[in-house]
Parts: C-alpha cells; structure tokens; sequence
C-alpha cells in the first residue's frame, strides 16, 4: 500500500505493546499523531514519542484510534509487508557501465529492477547516483540523519557525467553533495567510481580525486572499481576492459593519492578494488591502508581481510588442535571464480602442506553464461558449475562461496538450487562464507567456535 492509503501490517511481535492493543497482521496503519506516513523513516521518528496517536485500520473496515502511552524510544513491534513502506524508486539513467543492460533475456523479473533509491542506500547500502534525488529528499536525509550514504559518482566532470548516465540532468546533481556536506551536517558518505577505459580514467580520475578531496570528513571513502562487461553488450556504449599495463596506472595513481590525502587529514580515502590488483598481478596493500575496511561490500581489502583471517585461523589450529590436524583424512573440492581462483588454491595448498591426509582440488569456473570477461565468483552461475565439474573427482563435499547465492536463498542468478547441483553432480554441496576463518573451517574440519 502507498502512503496515500495507509500500510499493510505484515506481522506484530509477541508480548509487544501492538500486541497487547490487539493490533494484528493485515491491519492497515493510517496515521501517527495526525500525520501521514510516507515511509519507514517517518515511522521510526514519529514512534519516538512517549505518547502516541495511533490510526489503524482493521481488516473489516473499522478505523480504531489508540491513545498510547510508551517509553521514549520503545519499539510498538510492528514489521511491515513492505519493509520500506513505500515503492522502491527506479533508476532514471541510462548508464553506458549498467550491468543490467547487460544481462541476457528470460532471467526473474527481479534481476531487471534497477533501483536508484537513498533510502536503499541508507538502509541496505545500495550505491545512489543523486539524479533522482530532490531537495524534499534532501531534507529529509538531514531530518533524520539518514547516514552513511553511498554515491555513485564516476566523475566530476559535469559534462561527462552526463555523459556515462545517459542522463541530461546527472552533471547538476552534484550540487547535491554540497548540501550534505555542508558544516554541522554530520552525514557520512562513501563514493564509488566505476572507471570505463577511456572514458573516466586517465586525467578526469586524477580530476575526480582531486575534486572529491574538499568533502573530507563527510566523505569517507571512495572506492574505484573496474566497470564489468559481459557478452551480451550488442547496441550498447562501446567498452574496452582494463589490461595489466591499465590496471598499474590506475594502482599508481590511487597510491600516490593516497600518501597525499593520508599526510593531510590522517585516512587513505581513494581505494582500488582488489580486481586492479588481480589485473595488475601485485600483492595487495597491508591491511592499515584500507581504513578498517571501510569499502568491503564494494570489493576493496576483501583479499586482504580473507588472507589475514586465514593466517590467524590456522596458527590458532595448528597450537591448539594439532592432534586433530594430524589425524584428519579427507578429500574436499572447491569451485570458484576466475579472479579468485590463484589465491583461493595457494590458501588451500598451504592447508595440505600442514596436514598431510588433506586432498583439496580447487576447481576454477569459467563464467561463460555472462561471458568470460566477467571473472568474479558472485556472478557464476549453476549452469556453468555443473557443466564444468560433471565428471570430475570432488571428493567427499563440493564448497561453494556464500556470495554467488542470492542474499537469504539457496538458488543461484540463473535459479539453480544447491540441491540441483547436489543431484547432477552426485555430491554433497556446502556453502563457505567469504572469510579466512569459515576457510580454515572448511578445509580443515573444525568447527569455527572451536578454532579460538
């Protein structure tokens, strides 16, 4: 239900105080205090007061006011059917990097929705680009001290801005960021840059950098990222992927700002993703210069973090268990991604080197559903799995990397299940998070809670 007709009660939590005023599931919430509610972020600050007003609506049509009277800041114990209480907005640009565009025809409905929405950005860390964000937004953002929020920017180049969103207005919504960055604000932002070659790179990265420098401390971060190209690219903007030579001009140059921005205001700031270091073929940077991992979700220290994590994790293992490390005589596979692959079977040789009745065959999948260009193992798909590995020695158990699952499922992009997978390749298939601890686990079959 939109805000004009109220919202849809999708559950009411035992012993809550919704509970007890025999609010129930299906229930329609009209207004608090007399005011119209248009999201999640109007109900979360109209709940704060210690007497409320509440309209509902009951499934037979009844309208009850309830005269509430509560601790400041405790919960009523309603969830909503909508979580966000009210339509995700769409994005309105037409990017020339949009990895949806590049995706093939027949997938879920869902895969399609581009979303460009700064409330998803607050409440689950989606990157926004401002185009779609008015001066009302705004307000509210400051209202309610909606923070962190995470930008999209690609470039400061007004016209070129436009340019890669493919849209008209992109160039003027920067502006916006001056808004929430103004003194007293206290809004966090972290930005990204997806770097197209010969588009964004070059001399308009070392303009962009420079320019985004002034909103410190507001902005904390900004990560840049190779864009992704896949194979289904016909009629688009035409794109060229990074080489080795690319990618250490673009290491250089975020370094040598690094060490400058780190001089002045004590953070690092500019953050290559991992995929440079891959491409570029160098170690990655030692774990202080990632300013506590603040860009992990968007691929920058994930390697460093995991690599680090496993190093902990198995001197732990090897003073604590070493009788179970000795003992221990299995056969294990792994299957991951293109980009991965070298890092993920050196950890695993490393494993085999102290535990002699270890075997783990770490298998390196080709993504040739998006095409082979597009190396990570969060977009691998069941297919490609299970054509690849049918056939092969996978031991006792197949591992799988938790990112290639969509978020609370047990399917892949192309809807294949675990349990598919199980079945074509005659294995049992588990699933092993993104960490150098859950490897160790992993590989070495021990639980964990048991490692320290």
């Amino acid at each position: 239900m939109n805000k004009y007709n109220g919202h849809l009660i999708g559950n009411v939590e035992p012993g809550s105080i919704a509970e007890e005023l025999n609010i129930e599931k299906g229930d329609i919430l009209l207004k608090i205090n007399d005011q119209e509610l248009e999201d999640v972020f109007d109900f979360q600050y109209l709940v704060q007061d210690e007497h409320l007003d509440v309209l509902i609506r009951k499934a037979d049509g009844e309208e009850w006011l309830l005269d509430i009277d509560k601790d400041y800041d405790e919960d009523l114990g309603i969830e909503f059917e909508n979580g966000l209480m009210d339509d995700y907005r769409s994005c309105s640009n037409k990017c020339i990097f949009c990895f949806i565009d590049q995706m093939p025809k027949g997938m879920r409905k869902t895969l399609y929705f581009k979303d460009d929405d700064s409330r998803l950005s607050f409440l689950q860390g989606n990157y926004v680009t401002l185009t779609n964000m008015s001066d009302k937004d705004i307000d509210r953002i400051l209202k309610y001290h909606l923070s962190p929020i995470n930008i999209s920017f690609q470039t400061t180049n007004p016209e070129l801005r436009c340019k890669m969103l493919g849209n008209r207005f992109a160039g003027e919504a920067l502006k916006k960021v001056d808004r929430l960055c103004a003194p007293g604000t206290g809004i966090e932002i972290n930005g990204q840059i997806v770097l197209c070659k010969g588009v964004n790179d070059g001399d308009e990265l070392t303009r962009s950098i420079s320019d985004l420098t002034k909103y410190i401390p507001n902005l904390q971060s900004v990560s840049v990222v190779p864009v992704g190209l896949s194979k289904f690219r016909d009629g688009l903007y035409p794109l060229e992927p990074f080489n080795s030579e690319d990618a250490a001009k673009v290491i250089d140059e975020i370094e040598s700002w690094q060490r400058k921005v780190y001089d002045e205001h004590g953070i690092h700031f500019i953050h290559a993703s991992d995929e440079w270091y891959f491409l570029a073929g160098r170690d990655f940077p030692e774990e202080e210069r990632y300013d506590g991992y603040i860009q992990l979700e968007n691929g920058v220290g994930m390697m460093r973090l995991l690599i680090n994590e496993y190093n902990e994790a198995l001197e732990a293992v090897l003073s604590d268990h070493k009788d179970h490390v000795d003992s221990l005589n299995r056969h294990i596979s792994i299957a991951t991604g293109k980009l991965v692959y070298p890092s993920i079977k050196e950890l695993a040789d490393r494993a085999m080197e102290v535990c002699p009745g270890l075997k783990v065959t770490v298998y390196e999948i080709i993504n040739e559903f998006f095409g082979e260009r597009i190396t990570v193992s969060g977009l691998l798909t069941g297919q490609d799995i299970i054509k690849q590995l049918r056939d092969q020695d996978l031991g006792e158990e197949l591992f799988l990397p938790e990112n290639l699952l969509r978020s609370g499922e047990d399917y892949l992009l192309d809807d294949v299940r675990i349990g598919d997978i199980e079945r074509e390749l005659g294995v049992k298939v588990g699933i092993s998070k993104c960490d150098g601890h859950d490897l160790v686990s992993v590989l070495l079959d021990i639980p964990v809670d048991e490692i320290f």
